[in-house]
């Protein structure tokens, strides 16, 4: 055979290689072909093609393999049996950068499945290869590194301080600081997700200097990328009063108000969540957000959008709210209460309602002047209605339970609680009841209103154990009025007066 047979058989063997991979890659881009090609033993043809010496096979053959573990947990699982990582790190640190976009994504792919195949990464030793990746010339190389990490660091703590023990902060806070829009977002959700698991981790970030450049972010025009900040600033805020109000300090107020009326609905609730996030911990903390406009600007959010985009700004009203009477009074006037009230009615969710309904309690539970304010929306009946209903989920059903009891305590708006008596089951009757026997004995008014609404009628209905808290309430309302007005409205008293006519005998 010549030479140049000899060529051209190489030339053949690099050519079907070349299409081998190409083929296996372009294919494992769509689903129904990704159980056949597991059937058909691709994985272990895949493998010993990264080391070929072709660069543009290995690379490709990496591509493919990263499109197929990214597919599902099994095929994840059958990369790190098929011992294909150590080559994948091994080749990360020599090779070029279209090769270390391609292995970063192969560990971007086993590692976002679970915890155990994101420890096998860290195991073969690919955190340290990943985080020299950060200081690449090239912005991809850099993005797909920043872009493993997350993915190994979000699943919990202990993989997320292995990413923060091989060095990997300063070099991501200085990816957030690049030109390039792409590497910003994801070392900023990577940042993120280092962040959300505990203090001291949000602290580790903090302690390099993220806050401020993310600060500065918030206002790109890129709303991918502002979604990620908002991310991050609200997993560092979350964990204590130190935290958030170092967030605080980086001067967020009032510029991240303008992002809850940003037309991309996850900006909007990234914004919500990272107020939210502050509002909680301190009455200090919800009044500086009260005084920006942060209240208002939320309720608005909140009736601009539509399910679970609504729950953060929902459950930011009632941490406000649960501080003080002047904080709760703050969203009622803001008119909080109605915007409560449609997402309480409108909303399909039962986690959503339950959120509304909670909120609503928080305000409700001040004052009779904060429970009038819930009270005349419309929500008691509402809470009512879905604390009875048989399809309400459990948790729906202890915030309504719990919301309701919290504003009944405090109303003395009877117009309101009259309504309930009908309907209301003994546990939260004795509640309305009470409310009755606490306002009748000293309001003549209240009283005769009572008797012609059909109230006091209601209440003689009610079937109470004898001795109980709810005998009591309704022997103090009885108390308030003449015997036989208490007499003509029990139930039977009309029968008994027909028995009297009928036994009656007229005087001739």
């Amino acid at each position: 055979m010549s030479q140049r047979q000899v060529l051209q058989v190489f030339e053949q063997y690099q050519r079907a290689r070349i299409q081998f991979v190409q083929t296996v890659a372009e294919l494992a881009t769509r689903p129904q072909n990704i159980e056949t090609l597991q059937n058909a033993g691709v994985m272990a043809l895949l493998r010993p093609l990264l080391l070929d010496v072709v660069p543009n096979i290995q690379q490709t053959a990496a591509l493919a393999l990263g499109r197929l573990a990214n597919y599902n947990d099994d095929l994840a699982e059958a990369v790190v049996k098929g011992d294909i990582l150590p080559q994948l790190v091994y080749s990360l640190a020599e090779q070029n950068r279209f090769y270390k976009k391609a292995a970063a994504f192969v560990l971007r792919a086993v590692g976002k499945h679970s915890p155990q195949l994101a420890q096998a990464i860290v195991d073969c030793g690919a955190l340290d290869t990943l985080v020299i990746c950060l200081e690449d010339f090239d912005p991809g190389v850099k993005e797909a590194a920043s872009w493993a990490l997350g993915y190994i660091a979000r699943h919990n703590a202990e993989l997320s301080q292995a990413v923060v023990d091989a060095g990997a902060i300063p070099l991501l806070v200085l990816c957030i600081q690049e030109p390039e829009i792409a590497l910003r977002r994801i070392a900023a959700s990577a940042l993120s997700d280092i962040s959300k698991h505990s203090p001291e981790l949000a602290q580790t970030v903090v302690d390099a200097g993220a806050i401020a450049h993310l600060a500065q972010m918030i206002l790109n025009p890129d709303a991918k990328l502002k979604r990620q900040v908002l991310s991050a600033l609200s997993q560092i805020a979350k964990h204590s009063v130190d935290l958030a109000e170092m967030v605080v300090e980086a001067e967020i107020f009032p510029v991240v108000l303008t992002c809850l009326k940003d037309s991309d609905e996850y900006v909007k609730k990234n914004a919500a969540t990272l107020i939210r996030e502050i509002a909680r911990h301190t009455p200090e903390l919800s009044q500086l957000i009260v005084n920006t406009g942060g209240v208002a600007a939320v309720i608005d959010c909140i009736g601009s959008c539509k399910g679970n985009v609504r729950l953060p700004g929902i459950m930011m009203l009632g941490y406000v709210a649960a501080h003080s009477e002047n904080l709760a009074m703050a969203v009622i006037i803001s008119k909080g209460v109605p915007q409560l009230a449609v997402c309480l009615s409108e909303e399909p969710e039962d986690h959503i309602k339950a959120a509304a309904a909670w909120s609503l309690g928080q305000i409700g539970r001040h004052t009779p002047e904060h429970a009038r304010a819930v009270a005349v929306a419309n929500v008691l009946p509402v809470l009512l209605s879905l604390y009875m209903a048989r399809e309400s989920s459990e948790d729906l059903q202890v915030k309504t339970k719990k919301a309701l009891k919290n504003i009944l305590q405090k109303c003395t708006h009877l117009p309101a609680l009259e309504p309930l008596l009908q309907d209301a089951p003994p546990n939260v009757l004795k509640h309305i009841v009470g409310q009755f026997s606490k306002v009748l004995p000293h309001d003549t008014k209240a009283r005769r209103l009572f008797v012609t609404s059909g109230g006091l009628q209601k209440v003689q209905e009610i079937k109470a154990e004898p001795g109980s808290l709810l005998q009591e309430y309704i022997n103090t309302i009885n108390n308030c009025y003449p015997e036989e007005i208490v007499r003509y409205y029990s139930p039977g008293y009309s029968e008994a007066l027909l028995e009297r006519v009928e036994h009656y005998q007229p005087v001739l």
